[in-house]
């Protein structure tokens, strides 16, 4: 009888630990998923938006459909481009960013 007690009693004290056993790999992978992939495009989406409330006229631009421009006019939410000589379009400021370096 002493011999069951031990058995039982040792299953007891695994299931306990098994159940933080298996949520560590859990938590692991949520804060691995967060330094890879969430913290870089919040990186990115801050970068952009540091972007768009400095634009000022002559910047070079590109919208988001890959049309590129020169910075005619910028107000609160829209940006006169300037795409062609004499050809201005105005678009949301969430559609443009920074155009590539040549």
């Amino acid at each position: 009888m002493k011999v069951m007690f031990v058995l039982l009693d040792g299953a007891a004290a695994q299931g306990a630990g098994g159940g933080l056993g298996m949520m560590l790999p859990m938590i692991l992978i949520i804060v691995v998923m967060y330094f890879l992939m969430m913290r870089p495009q919040k990186k990115k989406e801050k970068e952009e938006r540091k972007f768009r409330e400095g634009l000022k006229q002559g910047d070079r631009v590109v919208f988001s459909g890959g049309i590129y421009g020169k910075v005619h006019e910028v107000s609160d939410h829209t940006v006169d481009v300037e795409v062609s000589n004499g050809v201005v379009m105005t678009v949301e400021k969430a559609m443009i960013q920074p155009a590539p370096e040549k």
